[in-house]
């Protein structure tokens, strides 16, 4: 039997150096700046799956640092009156208010599009 090499997936993301020099810190992607709103591709989708069948609002693809994607999540779940989270990079609203938050995030200036039925 021959054995199955293993990859950089199997050690779970963690990659060993021995170079007593290398900081962390300084190869940190999410302290990039974040990108001006009209440089944004925003998508606007519509789920109830993994929410017992709860609808909400998920808007996927920001770009930028996480203080401002908590900031953006906040805005909208406050224009819209309603709850929400931002987890993973996504910012989940609650309930079915893909058009009010579209219609926000083009006034603030972010291209977005409508994504699902």
């Amino acid at each position: 039997m021959s054995k199955k090499k293993l990859g950089l997936e199997d050690l779970g993301g963690f990659v060993f150096s021995t170079d007593n020099d290398f900081d962390v810190d300084a190869n940190d992607s999410e302290q990039t700046e974040t990108p001006e709103p009209k440089d944004q591709y925003l998508e606007a989708h519509f789920s109830n799956k993994g929410r017992g069948g709860k609808i909400v609002t998920v808007i996927k693809g920001f770009e930028g640092k996480d203080e401002d994607l908590n900031s953006l999540g906040k805005t909208l779940k406050k224009k819209c009156g309603v709850g929400g989270s931002v987890k993973d990079g996504e910012i989940i609203i609650q309930g079915d208010v893909r058009n009010k938050v579209m219609e926000f995030l083009k006034q603030d200036g972010y291209r977005v599009k409508r994504v699902g039925g």
